[in-house]
């Protein structure tokens, strides 16, 4: 099933099991439903089975948002307390959909529980209140854990499931393994097909890269990721640059939000420190999971700048992350989005995607730890393994089963779906579901496109074409000295800034600099700047190398 068919179906206001393979495109499947129903004037409720799922979506626990905390099971008495909360009673009968991302991580007595609340608080008998209910995730990956690291019943083996009858939309399109072996290997673990050629391939990639240092390690436990960090971080010699998370909201709210995101409370770095963004930010050029190397800090703000392994330099400024309700902002936090990143756990590593890594899976103990470490990576080239035990690829023989069952299920519902979107009766529902919900069935104007305006860029351009300097364009844009250089480099790539015009803008220093500084890049192509920086032992700053490799690229 492809992403637009799977969007179309859940239009319909259909309950919906949304899974695929990792990089098949669930969570922009999702997003990209979150924004219709926006524009359509629904509000939904946006929920995770963890904490750093649920900052992945923007939402907060399903624990938090139906009441039931940390509770393993409910009484009456604990219906009627929940019920009781006005502020958890409102939002509850208020909701028309339910979101629940990492679904695979939520047992089924907990996803039993938050249907009791729906139908207590809802007063209604249907399955979860008789909200539409999106479950998404993928049963291959991390499984439930109940009190005490026992293993708990999966959510597909709850009472609560079956009464909802979700239809499952199985998305088999790939959008992060670009190597079709590669590729082929995880399905075959995933469909316990994968043979001896597999394990080969697999075993082969148990080597040492040439130059580790820059490649994230991932390991089962969090103590060999706390001890490499810790280690290699007071290794590098150089002062220490702290930033502290700033938070506003409800307490509970915020820790929620602390536990779910990836950047810690207190976060030390120092220039040649290892990091990995741990948010999307596609405008500044980098997304969750994207590698780099401290390099500077911005002298105006104080902000870290990065190289990362393609060689572009990005400054990295601090980013929130939020828990909204009926499009309001409950709680915030604000941190620079960076970890350390020579080590990582599994655990942490789900919904990023990474180019390379080092990966230790000799005390793998968890059903789907092998498979989630692996399928972080785009390509087996990028896989270094450290080791690896005989149980570290094994998968649940109950999730396997369970998947061809879903698979199945998917392609009847594309079948009978496509039936109904060639009558038009598919588009009746939809209109049926919008009005059911509350909703307009025209799309509202705030969420309308956009008339066309400025991009970023030109906006950089407009002002250097008005004869601004580099520093009045930076004041006045608000923007950070490395972001306008960013401009400068997009801008000259697209032909519309010419040489003349760099020189105008660069200092007669970095002119006369010129020579000093091709000679150290010597015959390299010039992509990286860490080897010129330090064999001209820091004589320039890292955006003044930037601006140098702009210019002779023009000669």
């Amino acid at each position: 099933m492809t992403q637009l068919d799977a969007l179309n179906i859940l239009k319909t206001g259909a309950n919906a099991f949304l899974t695929g393979e990792p990089g098949s495109g669930k969570t922009h499947t999702v997003n990209a439903y979150v924004r219709w129903l926006r524009g359509h004037g629904v509000e939904p409720a946006i929920t995770a089975s963890t904490g750093i799922a649920a900052t992945h979506v923007g939402g907060m626990t399903i624990h938090a948002w139906s009441g039931i905390g940390i509770r393993d099971y409910l009484t009456a008495s604990d219906l009627d307390a929940i019920s009781s909360k006005e502020h958890i009673a409102r939002r509850l009968q208020k909701a028309s959909v339910l979101i629940i991302d990492e679904v695979s991580m939520l047992s089924g007595e907990v996803l039993s529980m938050v249907d009791k609340v729906l139908r207590e608080v809802r007063h209604s008998e249907r399955a979860f209140g008789g909200l539409q209910v999106v479950l998404v995730g993928d049963f291959f990956q991390l499984p439930p854990v109940s009190k005490g690291g026992k293993n708990a019943s999966f959510a597909f083996e709850s009472p609560s499931w079956k009464a909802l009858n979700p239809i499952t939309l199985y998305l088999e399109e790939q959008h992060r393994q670009e190597d079709v072996k590669f590729c082929t290997i995880l399905t075959n673990i995933r469909k316990g097909t994968f043979d001896h050629s597999d394990m080969s391939c697999i075993s082969a990639r148990e080597v040492e890269p040439e130059d580790a240092g820059d490649i994230p390690r991932l390991y089962t436990h969090n103590a060999d990721v706390d001890r490499i960090n810790t280690e290699k971080l007071a290794s590098i010699t150089g002062a220490t640059k702290a930033y502290l998370m700033d938070t506003t909201g409800a307490a509970p709210l915020i820790e929620s939000l602390k536990r779910g995101c990836l950047s810690p409370e207190r976060l030390e770095l120092k220039r040649g420190a290892i990091v990995m963004c741990t948010k999307n930010n596609p405008l500044a050029g980098y997304a969750n999971g994207t590698l780099g190397t401290v390099t500077e800090f911005e002298h105006a703000t104080g902000y870290p700048v990065i190289e990362t392994r393609d060689g572009r330099s990005i400054t990295i400024a601090p980013l929130e992350w939020v828990v909204e309700e009926n499009g309001k902002i409950r709680a915030k936090l604000i941190q620079v989005p960076l970890r350390l990143a020579w080590a990582i756990t599994i655990h942490k590593s789900q919904g990023t995607s990474l180019d390379a890594a080092l990966i230790d899976l000799s005390r793998a103990f968890e059903y789907g730890q092998g498979y989630v470490a692996l399928s972080r990576l785009r390509t087996l080239e990028g896989l270094y393994l450290l080791g690896w035990n005989e149980n570290a690829l094994a998968i649940h023989p109950l999730v396997r089963t369970q998947d061809e069952r879903f698979r199945d299920s998917s392609a009847q519902a594309a079948v009978v779906f496509g039936e109904l979107e060639a009558s038009g009766e598919r588009a009746k529902l939809e209109e049926n579901f919008l009005i059911a919900s509350g909703g307009t069935l025209e799309e509202q104007d705030e969420y309308a496109p956009a008339p066309a305006k400025l991009s970023t860029y030109d906006e950089t351009l407009a002002l250097l074409n008005d004869g601004k300097s580099l520093d009045e364009v930076v004041k006045e844009r608000s923007l950070t000295f490395g972001t306008i250089v960013s401009h400068l480099e997009k801008l000259s790539e697209a032909g519309r800034l010419s040489k003349n015009a760099l020189e105008e803008l660069v200092a007669p220093s970095l002119l006369h600099a010129l020579p000093e500084i091709e000679k150290a890049a010597g015959k390299a192509a010039f992509k990286a700047l860490t080897p010129v920086f330090k064999k001209l032992k820091g004589k320039y700053t890292f955006d003044e190398l930037r601006l140098a490799r702009l210019l002779l690229s023009q000669y």
